[in-house]
C-alpha cells in the first residue's frame, strides 16, 4: 500500500475519490505481481521526486509573474507621478477626483434604477445601493444595461396604460357614463404600477360586462320594435327616430362606438317606444288580423286555392279576451301566409301553363262561335282582320292537345313531389283535363258527323247543310275550363267576355246580293278552312 507520507507529498490537499482509487489500484497490482518492498519504496521515492519537481516549476513561474506585475505597477506609479509633477498636482488629488467622478456616475445610475423600480413596483422594499468597494467600469456598464432594460419595460407599460385608458374612456362614452363614475383612483392615470394596471384592466372588464348586458337588452328591444313595425306597417316617418340605431341590431360589441349609444337614457327611450307600440298593437290587433286574412286569401286566390271565411275567424277572434292568445292567432296567420307563399311558388309553373291554356280555350270558344255564324263570309269592313284572327285561332287550337299533355305532365310531377292532389279553385285539375279530353273527342266526332252529313246533303240536293250546335256538355266543359274553375267562374267569365273582340256588325246582317271578286276569294278560302276542321 502507498504510505501516508507519499500521500501527503503527492496530494497535500484533500484527495479526490478518483485519485484515492488510483493509489489503491497501484497497491493491488504490486501485490498481484509480488513487487518487492524495496522496489516499491524506490518507485514511490521516484514519484515523490517527480511531484516535487512539478511544484518547483510552478512556484518558479508564479515568482516570475509576480516580479513582472511588480515592475508594471512600479512603472505605472512612476508614470502617474511624472504626470502629476507635470501638471503641478499631487497624485492622490487626481485619483480622488476620478473616484468621485466614478461615484457620481454610479449614484446617477442607481438613483434612476431605484426611481423606475419604485414607479413600477411601489411595494418593493429593497433598493439598490452603491458599493464603494466596486467602482469598476465593468460594474458601471452592468448597471447601465439593467437601467436600459427597466426603461424599455417602463415605456411598454406607459403604452399599455395609454391603450387601456383610451379603451376605458371609449366605453364610458358609449355607456354615457362620466369618467369619475368609474372605480379608478384620481391619480391612476399617471400610475404604471402593477396594481394600477390590474385595477384598470378590472374596471375595463366591468364596463364591458355592462356594455354586453345593455347591448343585449337594446338588441332585444330593437328586435321587438322591428316586429311591431312590420306587424302594424308603421310608416317610415315614424321609424326615422330610431332608424340610426336599428342598424346596431346585429352589430358586435366592438362595432358600437357612438357616444351614448348604450346610455341608460337612450335605452329607456327605446323601451318606452316599444311599450307605446305594444299598447298601440292592442288597439290595432283586430285590424291586423283582418289585414293578415286579406293577405292570406289574396295569396290563395292567386294560387287558386280555396280561401277561408273571414267572418267565422273574426267571430272567434272577438270571443278571445287574452292578448297572448290573440298574438298566437297572428303568429299562426304569419305561418299560414308563409306556407301559402310556398304553395303559390310551387304551383307557379302549372299556373302559368293553365293561364296559357285558358287563353287557348277562349280562342277555341270564339272560333266555335265564329264557325256557327252564317254571316261570317260576308264581305265588309274589317273582314280581313276577322279572317286573320280565325287563322291564328285555328293554329293555336291545333296545339291544344300538346298543351294539355304538357300540363298533365306538370300536374302529375307536382302531385308526386308534394304527395297531394292538385286542385284548381276546389276542383281536381287532372279530372278537369280528363273531362276536357273526352269532350274534345266528342266534339271531333260531332264535327266529322256534320262534315259527312253536309257532304251527303250537298251531293243530294246541292243546298247548304244546316250546322247544328255542339252538344250541351261540350259547351259547359269548355266554359268551365276557360273561366278558371267553378268557384271563380263569374269573375273569369266577366274578364274573358270583356277581353274578347266583338263580332263585326256585318256578320250579323243578311248576306249581300252583290259580292266583289275579293269577297268570292275570301269566301272560298273560309269554306276550305271550315272543311279542314
Amino acid at each position: 500500500m502507498v504510505s501516508l507520507k507519499l500521500r501527503a507529498i503527492l496530494f497535500p490537499f484533500q484527495m479526490e475519490p478518483r485519485r484515492e482509487m488510483l493509489l489503491q489500484e497501484l497497491g493491488e497490482m504490486w501485490d498481484e505481481i509480488g513487487e518487492a518492498e524495496e522496489d516499491r519504496r524506490e518507485m514511490l521515492h521516484a514519484l515523490e521526486e517527480d511531484c516535487l519537481n512539478v511544484y518547483r516549476v510552478k512556484v518558479a513561474q508564479v515568482k516570475q509573474y509576480r516580479a513582472q506585475l511588480q515592475r508594471e505597477i512600479a512603472d505605472s506609479v512612476a508614470e502617474v507621478a511624472a504626470i502629476c509633477a507635470t501638471i503641478g498636482e499631487p497624485s492622490t488629488t487626481e485619483m480622488r477626483r476620478r473616484r468621485e467622478e466614478r461615484r457620481r456616475k454610479f449614484s446617477e445610475v442607481t438613483e434612476l434604477i431605484n426611481r423606475i423600480e419604485q414607479e413600477m413596483k411601489p411595494s418593493k422594499q429593497l433598493h439598490l445601493t452603491m458599493d464603494n468597494s466596486d467602482l469598476t467600469i465593468r460594474r458601471l456598464e452592468e448597471l447601465r444595461a439593467y437601467l436600459q432594460d427597466l426603461q424599455l419595460e417602463k415605456d411598454s407599460r406607459v403604452r399599455k396604460m395609454t391603450e387601456l385608458m383610451g379603451s376605458l374612456h371609449s366605453s364610458s362614452l358609449v355607456l354615457g357614463m362620466d369618467f369619475r363614475e368609474t372605480n379608478l383612483h384620481h391619480d391612476d392615470e399617471g400610475d404604471i404600477s402593477d396594481d394600477a394596471i390590474a385595477r384598470l384592466v378590472s374596471e375595463i372588464g366591468r364596463l364591458r360586462e355592462i356594455k354586453r348586458n345593455r347591448m343585449q337588452k337594446l338588441q332585444d328591444l330593437l328586435a321587438t320594435m322591428l316586429d311591431l313595425w312590420n306587424l302594424m306597417d308603421t310608416p317610415s316617418e315614424e321609424q326615422k327616430r330610431f332608424q340610426s340605431v336599428v342598424c346596431n341590431i346585429a352589430a358586435s360589441e366592438d362595432e358600437i362606438t357612438e357616444r351614448d349609444a348604450l346610455s341608460v337614457e337612450f335605452i329607456n327611450n327605446v323601451e318606452a317606444e316599444v311599450v307605446r307600440l305594444e299598447r298601440l298593437k292592442e288597439c290595432r290587433m283586430k285590424d291586423l288580423v283582418l289585414k293578415k286574412y286579406d293577405e292570406l286569401n289574396e295569396i290563395r286566390r292567386r294560387a287558386h286555392v280555396p280561401v277561408e271565411n273571414e267572418d267565422d275567424a273574426m267571430m272567434m277572434f272577438d270571443a278571445i279576451d287574452s292578448d297572448a292568445e290573440r298574438s298566437l292567432i297572428l303568429e299562426r296567420l304569419e305561418v299560414q301566409i308563409s306556407e301559402a307563399k310556398d304553395e303559390e311558388f310551387s304551383r307557379k309553373d302549372v299556373l302559368e301553363k293553365i293561364e296559357k291554356w285558358q287563353a287557348a280555350l277562349e280562342e277555341e270558344s270564339w272560333l266555335e262561335e265564329y264557325n256557327r255564324n252564317e254571316n261570317r263570309y260576308n264581305v265588309g269592313k274589317g273582314t280581313h282582320l276577322v279572317l286573320k284572327r280565325a287563322e291564328k285561332a285555328r293554329a293555336l287550337v291545333s296545339k291544344m292537345p300538346a298543351m294539355a299533355e304538357a300540363l298533365i305532365t306538370k300536374v302529375v310531377a307536382w302531385e308526386k313531389e308534394r304527395g297531394a292532389k292538385f286542385e284548381y279553385d276546389g276542383d281536381g285539375l287532372l279530372d278537369m283535363l280528363e273531362e276536357y279530353n273526352n269532350t274534345r273527342k266528342e266534339k271531333e266526332q260531332e264535327r266529322k258527323r256534320q262534315r259527312d252529313q253536309r257532304r251527303m246533303l250537298g251531293q243530294g240536293t246541292g243546298e247548304s247543310p244546316v250546322v247544328r250546335p255542339p252538344p250541351k256538355n261540350i259547351k259547359n266543359v269548355t266554359r268551365t275550363l276557360s273561366m278558371g274553375g267553378s268557384s271563380m267562374g263569374s269573375k273569369k267569365a266577366s274578364v274573358s267576355v270583356s277581353s274578347r273582340p266583338s263580332t263585326p256588325s256585318f256578320l250579323k246582317s243578311p248576306m249581300s246580293a252583290r259580292r266583289s271578286d275579293e269577297g268570292q276569294m275570301l269566301l272560298s278560302r273560309a269554306v276550305e278552312e271550315d272543311d279542314l276542321l
